[in-house]
């Protein structure tokens, strides 16, 4: 596992920096993450923390619509953004001698985007992101499990309960004015981190980063963390059934669990690998290889870092196999690992697959820089990024079976079930 070298800086204006010299390859990648996502948005603006990731890459003062991207291409390098419930993040990777190129446009658009910012930009872009919305959630087949999964893990209220893509009524009733107050609230250098890896030199780097940073004012007034307080468990067992356009039945199953960053979400990161990383793994050898009841399985935690995460996985059935059928050898299978914890095999399985997967991203420099950003703006601890695998290793069976039994139990389950609407309206109608 590669140690990576960390120093930590930080500007008057509260802007955090984090620098990861590596003059392996000569690349360099900037990653910048804001303390902002769906969970900071009103009651009835939803979608603002996704919708601004698009504006972002809509001009500012200095900078034309679009030239952030052909810029950065024409420099021989790549960027995007993403957004979450916790933070929204952006980034570039791009040849060593164009580090300033990549600060300079960070620093320009965080500092003056406000001037350009016009109604037509942001009509533009809600059109661009109902358009995603109706790609990735309303037209595709099983593209709200999460959302309704969060909907019903999280109450109404709570800042996890909707979706970081937002509403179709939210999007439309964004106005230019809430944009605006969005963007002066959140943006600002003392609500961001900012790391810099790969090939530079540091006492460069940070010359460059006060000169394009350093005079962007903090926004003195930014508001508090939400409150993410939540019962650990849920209270009950949850149950929808959904028939919808799908090609076969699947069943969803999620819980409630400590959040991310806790010893005991280490612990069900570990059962997640046991039971649904790879061929080998627990789920898919009984459900798919032996019994076959599932074309396909897949188990993961959300890292999500407020009052609670969740734990959540999914099977499509076989045609012609039953979803009770189906759900009940699932539960039987998680059951037996939260009963027995993993033996030696798996944990030396899984052990293995997570280490190479943390030092294969750790060799990518983009992935680097995003890692020690995430840990910085979390945690204000991006030295965690050193210590991801030992923390994963040291989860031991008594650890698994301890954190399953807690968390894993049907008085903090919801069930989803899909089914091809076709087939539930058959059934109705043989019912009747």
């Amino acid at each position: 596992m590669p140690h990576v070298p960390i120093e930590r800086h930080a500007l008057d204006n509260g802007l955090r920096i984090v620098l990861s010299r590596d003059p392996r390859a000569p690349a360099v990648a900037v990653n910048l993450w804001y303390d902002v996502g769906s969970k900071h948005e009103k009651p009835g603006r939803t979608g603002f923390a996704h919708l601004f990731e698009h504006m972002m890459f809509q001009g500012s003062a200095n900078v034309e619509k679009g030239q952030h991207f052909g810029l950065i291409q024409a420099a021989g390098g790549t960027l995007n953004a993403s957004t979450w419930v916790d933070r929204t993040n952006y980034f570039e990777t791009l040849p060593g001698h164009e580090l300033e190129l990549a600060l300079w446009l960070e620093a320009d658009r965080m500092a003056s985007l406000l001037p350009a910012m016009t109604q037509e930009k942001l009509d533009n872009q809600r059109d661009v992101v109902k358009n995603e919305r109706r790609w990735a959630v309303d037209n595709q087949p099983y593209g709200d499990w999460d959302e309704r999964m969060q909907a019903l893990v999280y109450p109404p209220g709570h800042p996890y309960h909707h979706p970081t893509i937002g509403s179709m009524e939210d999007l439309s009733a964004a106005s230019l004015d809430d944009v605006r107050d969005f963007f002066a609230t959140w943006y600002a250098p003392n609500n961001a981190v900012l790391t810099v890896a790969g090939d530079f030199e540091a006492e460069a780097a940070l010359d460059m980063i006060r000169r394009h940073f350093g005079h962007i004012p903090a926004n003195a007034s930014l508001p508090a963390p939400p409150d993410m307080t939540i019962e650990p468990r849920i209270g009950a067992e949850v149950r929808e059934v959904i028939p919808a356009a799908v090609p076969l039945p699947r069943i969803y199953l999620a819980h409630r669990i400590p959040p991310f960053g806790t010893d005991e979400f280490d612990a069900l990161d570990v059962a997640a690998d046991i039971l649904g990383s790879g061929r080998a793994s627990r789920l898919y050898a009984r459900l798919v290889r032996e019994k076959r009841l599932a074309q396909d399985v897949s188990v993961f935690v959300f890292p999500i870092v407020g009052g609670a995460a969740m734990f959540s996985l999914w099977a499509t059935a076989r045609p012609g196999v039953e979803t009770e059928v189906l759900e009940a050898a699932t539960l039987a299978e998680v059951d037996r690992l939260a009963a027995d914890g993993p033996d030696d095999g798996d944990l030396e399985r899984v052990r293995n697959l997570h280490a190479s997967r943390a030092a294969a991203a750790l060799e990518r420099v983009g992935e680097r820089a995003d890692r020690l950003s995430m840990y910085a703006c979390l945690f204000d601890a991006p030295e965690r990024v050193n210590t991801e695998v030992a923390r994963y290793v040291a989860v031991d069976a008594t650890r698994v079976r301890r954190a399953m039994a807690d968390s894993l139990r049907a008085d903090n389950r919801v069930v989803l079930t899909y089914v091809p609407a076709e087939a539930a309206t058959a059934e109705r109608e043989a019912d009747a």
